[in-house]
């Protein structure tokens, strides 16, 4: 177990210093909260992957494979879409925007109301989503290692915390990137050893067909065969509008503002696509194996929440001596890119939205300087932080709701409501700025009554019962103000007017923003932190093994420096153009990175 310790603690030391790395690209907000609109377009699209995942797809995800099968990729499917759209036009009209935050398009979509409602509480709510995730990830840990879930949960909070603190939105996307290599190798490798040991993509299939798992694995399955009537035709129709919905709404215009233009952050999407559509065939299918082979194992293993450890299980049973540090950090990858992009975007709202709101309320006129609103985020992220970790340590200490059932009763009680108003906004241009709250009102109205319902009546309300009345209620509000634009000053009609031409309007990179001397940077301090990962999975070798665990090992460790050596390539060939445009009188010294991060290598 030491060499799997020391594997681990050498990735989070990675992922640590690669904070203090970037924190010298922070010289404003700008670069803080949005990485100085400069990511180049894998790296924007990584992350993007990255913070849409956590271990609560290797725990609550995995327990939905484990016991309905397939039914659960349609999630997946509508994730994929989302990105197709993204890549086709939605994220170029975002970053065309022009905003630092998402609470930005906001305020240009609906006017100030609404971006400081949206602000407040994205504050207030983001938080419960980031505890579930360090629940979980708590809760494989203590499956794999036999350790107690609030230590865990703490640790990698401070770790998170320090360095989002350190070097915001440039090491977020910095150690998404490593992360998401360590996290595709291990599972690529997870994934190749449970079809091996079921026997192959033929046996695993022909396991659909076996009476003991048939019903069950029924892509759609009848009413009342699961709780809740999970994996019918009609969860899965408003599971899939709801992961949609979510992802072409102006609630997801963050994800973009850090690509440097239009062009990086289509690409970026189309990306983010590709990892998607790779992840939800590989991720999968170990705890659809684990049912097949490990079923009595799992269930008769005294946990609590069995399915939610399959993935665990599994990966415990085949990986080679010593991979277990491995697979831990794996997870760890998972659910700290989910934390830090939303620790970060918290923050961004905090002091970009917020802060200024209340000083202007409070009489004061003059801007703060770049260095303290540097300081803002530092204690905005050290607080939120703090939160989160508490919010966590709350989760791990109530056992009455399953991790996959919080995560979509949450997102049906009160995400889609929130989110409609910015849905139609985006989509229907006639709408009038004042019409987010009483769409608003309206989508609540079926939320509201479902708890009415259950005190009186004792009824329960599916997910997918609340979240169509909730669609019904929200459609026709939006007819109704949609009918009533025509009492729209004519002032607010101009303002709508200049938000849709904005986002339009393609982005002049140079003019706008700056030298993409940086890039060469971003190659050159990313390659030399995967080269640290993958030699330290080399380490592994020390444990004992055969052949065949020392290769897988080998498959993991040279996927990982691969990637390093592609990096560093790209930013030899980066750095040559940045010369020759010296030369040619387009660049000056003073377009170049910081010198103490440029002369790494």
């Amino acid at each position: 177990m030491k060499i799997e310790y020391l594997t681990l603690i050498v990735y989070l030391g990675v992922l640590l210093t690669l904070g203090g790395l970037f924190a010298r690209f922070n010289k404003n907000l700008s670069d803080f909260v949005r990485g100085g609109a400069q990511g180049t377009w894998w790296m924007v699209g990584t992350s993007m992957l990255m913070s849409g995942i956590s271990a609560f797809t290797f725990t609550g995800n995995a327990a939905a494979a484990f016991e309905g099968g397939p039914s659960l990729l349609v999630i997946y499917a509508a994730n994929c879409l989302g990105f197709v759209i993204g890549g086709l036009f939605l994220g170029r009209w975002f970053r065309q925007t022009r905003a630092y935050t998402t609470a930005d398009v906001v305020r240009t979509r609906f006017g100030v109301p609404v971006e400081q409602f949206s602000a407040f509480s994205s504050l207030f709510l983001g938080p419960f989503g980031a505890a579930i995730q360090l629940y979980a990830l708590s809760l494989f840990t203590s499956t794999v290692l036999n350790i107690p879930l609030i230590p865990v949960l703490v640790t990698i909070g401070i770790i998170v915390t320090f360095y989002s603190t350190t070097g915001g939105k440039w090491a977020v996307m910095a150690t998404d990137f490593v992360q998401a290599l360590v996290m595709f190798g291990i599972t690529i490798l997870v994934c190749y050893l449970s079809l091996k040991a079921v026997g192959g993509f033929d046996a695993f299939f022909g396991f659909f067909k076996d009476p003991r798992f048939a019903d069950d694995f029924r892509f759609f399955n009848d009413a009342g065969q699961f709780e809740g009537d999970r994996f019918t035709y009609k969860w899965a129709a408003v599971i899939f509008f709801m992961q949609i919905y979510s992802q072409i709404s102006i609630s997801q215009a963050g994800r973009f503002i850090a690509a440097r233009d239009g062009k990086e952050a289509s690409l970026s999407s189309w990306w983010a696509f590709v990892l998607m559509a790779a992840g939800s065939a590989i991720w999968f299918i170990p705890p659809m194996v684990a049912r097949f082979l490990f079923e009595a194992d799992i269930v008769g293993s005294g946990v609590e929440k069995p399915s939610e450890s399959s993935y665990a299980y599994i990966a415990t049973e085949l990986l080679p001596n010593g991979m277990l540090g491995m697979l831990i950090a794996a997870m760890f990858a998972a659910t700290m890119s989910s934390m830090d992009s939303g620790l970060n975007a918290q923050v961004g709202n905090i002091a970009r939205n917020i802060v200024p709101r209340i000083r202007g309320a409070l009489g004061y006129q003059n801007e703060l300087s770049p260095k303290t609103e540097i300081r803002i985020c530092h204690i905005a992220t050290v607080v939120l932080g703090i939160i989160i970790i508490a919010y966590g340590i709350l989760m791990a200490r109530q056992s009455e709701i399953a991790l996959f059932d919080a995560y979509l009763i949450i997102g049906s009680i009160i995400g889609v409501p929130m989110g409609f108003p910015l849905l139609m906004g985006l989509w229907i241009k006639k709408l009038p700025k004042w019409s987010y709250f009483p769409i608003f009102v309206a989508c609540m109205v079926p939320t509201i009554w479902s708890f009415i319902d259950k005190k009186l009546n004792g009824t329960d309300w599916t997910i997918q019962e609340r979240t169509l009345w909730i669609l019904i209620f929200g459609l026709v509000a939006t007819v109704i103000c949609r009918l009533l634009y025509f009492i729209t000053s004519e002032r607010a009609r101009k303002d709508v007017d200049e938000f849709f031409e904005t986002m339009h309007t393609p982005i002049d990179y140079e003019k706008e923003v700056g030298s993409t001397a940086i890039d060469y940077d971003q190659y050159f301090v990313l390659a030399k932190a995967v080269f640290g990962v993958g030699l330290a999975v080399l380490l592994i070798l020390l444990v004992p093994n055969d052949l065949a665990g020392r290769l897988c090992i080998l498959f993991v460790s040279g996927f990982i420096l691969i990637a390093g050596v592609l990096l560093y390539l790209g930013g030899k060939r980066s750095k040559k153009r940045v010369e020759k445009a010296m030369k040619a009188g387009k660049l000056s010294a003073e377009d170049l990175p910081p010198p103490d991060v440029s002369q790494i290598l």
